[in-house]
């Protein structure tokens, strides 16, 4: 068994649909485990949606048709026009409407769980339609009947023993007489039969989780690139494929903000020793880029990942005191409250200093220490993080720049720049 998995970008619009049809002909008699996305930009119009719903704004009505109008487009397109398609669209319509006219409860993450799965429901609805017009080895899949979770919403953990328990009783008699499962990444299920979700961008992690339980034989991620590049192609000219590299590597780079593979794919992968595939659903005959075990290949190729918008945070002991344990237990703790990560960070014998996105607070941050701590802040900052280094390339990338804070290792050059 091998696990796909297509994002929003691969299955935008009717000809995406037929492309990723035509991915999956590429790979005859193979029993295949197909995660998708929803379609396009569908997540960030559910995100308005759910906006307008819990502040109950008369924008709802609008957006609600916006979302309804893209999925008819596309579903007129590809010609799904059966009672059977239908009904299963109109159901899915009527559900969603019906729990946009109930009241919002007091918990916002419990109430995005239950509404920004209609995107993925309603795209592997269509995507399994559409396969099921031209070839009869097609079974879609609710995800939310085999992952199981925590009830953490919008950061679900997976409870692997009942997950693993759930995929026999569900996945293993579709496999006796088809070869092709569609289902949803991001997605998955309480013990209570609560919707939950793994995390934006969660879906690579559900493709590991298949494939992880399955003791599949690879995973592919299908992407608009042609693999894992050593830099993203938006700040640098002449980016490099990176062919292969391992999965320490990979955990490395997502870490530091790469942002091709979501972190939490790589664990259950490299637990098994599953080759991970990034290619391209342009051009899917590319050999793209493998992820294994090996770390032979790891260093031919620097990488380099820019994090934009950073706020650079430093702390003083009012009291003139060491910053000692006691001290660190204390801001890690505030930290966490905000749900602030921490970048990167340095401490001296009398300060802290901490490097974060400047999407949080800093005036609450600032509140939140203010007692005890003198705080100072830069924002407008840039971090720099290079793989495999040398002085050459460092000078290269920070040239015109001030350099504000650098931090090296064996490995890894972490450069502060403004």
């Amino acid at each position: 068994m091998h696990v796909f998995k297509f994002g929003g970008a691969s299955v935008k619009d009717a000809n995406s649909v037929k492309n990723v049809s035509n991915i999956i002909g590429l790979f005859p008699n193979q029993k295949t485990i197909i995660v998708i996305s929803a379609m396009g930009k569908v997540t960030n119009l559910l995100e308005e949606i759910i906006h307008a719903y819990w502040n109950q704004e008369t924008s709802l009505k609008t957006l609600f048709a916006d979302f309804k109008k893209f999925h008819d487009q596309i579903t007129n397109e590809l010609g799904l026009k059966s009672k059977d398609f239908e009904l299963k669209k109109q159901t899915i319509y009527q559900t969603f409407s019906d729990r946009l006219n109930q009241k919002p409860s007091k918990n916002y993450n419990y109430e995005y769980d239950q509404l920004v799965p209609f995107g993925e429901i309603m795209s592997t609805t269509i995507v399994a339609s559409y396969l099921q017009t031209l070839r009869k080895d097609v079974q879609w899949l609710d995800a939310r009947e085999v992952v199981r979770t925590t009830n953490l919403y919008r950061e679900a953990r997976v409870k692997w023993d009942l997950t693993s328990q759930a995929y026999i009783e569900k996945v293993h008699p579709f496999f006796k007489t088809d070869s092709v499962i569609v289902t949803q990444g991001f997605i998955g299920q309480t013990d209570e039969g609560m919707t939950t979700t793994l995390g934006r961008e969660g879906s690579d992690f559900t493709a590991a989780i298949f494939a992880f339980i399955g003791n599949a034989k690879s995973v592919t991620i299908w992407k608009d690139v042609p693999g894992m590049l050593n830099a993203d192609p938006r700040y640098f000219n002449g980016t490099v494929l990176l062919k292969k590299i391992s999965f320490k590597e990979a955990v490395e780079l997502a870490y530091y903000g790469a942002s091709v593979i979501h972190p939490k794919t790589i664990q259950p992968l490299q637990n098994k020793d599953i080759p991970l595939y990034i290619k391209s659903f342009l051009k899917p005959t590319d050999a793209g880029t493998v992820i294994q075990a090996s770390t032979e290949y790891d260093q031919e190729v620097p990488s380099y990942i820019f994090k934009e918008n950073q706020i650079l945070v430093s702390l003083t002991p009012k009291d003139f005191s060491f910053v000692a344990e006691d001290h660190l237990t204390e801001i890690f703790a505030t930290l966490a409250k905000q749900h602030i990560r921490v970048n990167l960070m340095q401490n001296s014998a009398i300060s802290f200093s901490f490097l974060m996105d400047e999407k949080h607070d800093i005036n609450t941050l600032v509140e939140n220490f203010n007692e005890t701590y003198k705080v100072r802040y830069n924002s407008g900052l840039q971090l720099l993080t290079i793989r495999h280094f040398n002085d050459e390339t460092i000078n290269r990338l920070t040239v015109n720049k001030t350099t504000i804070l650098t931090q090296k290792s064996r490995e890894m050059a972490r450069i502060i720049l403004k």
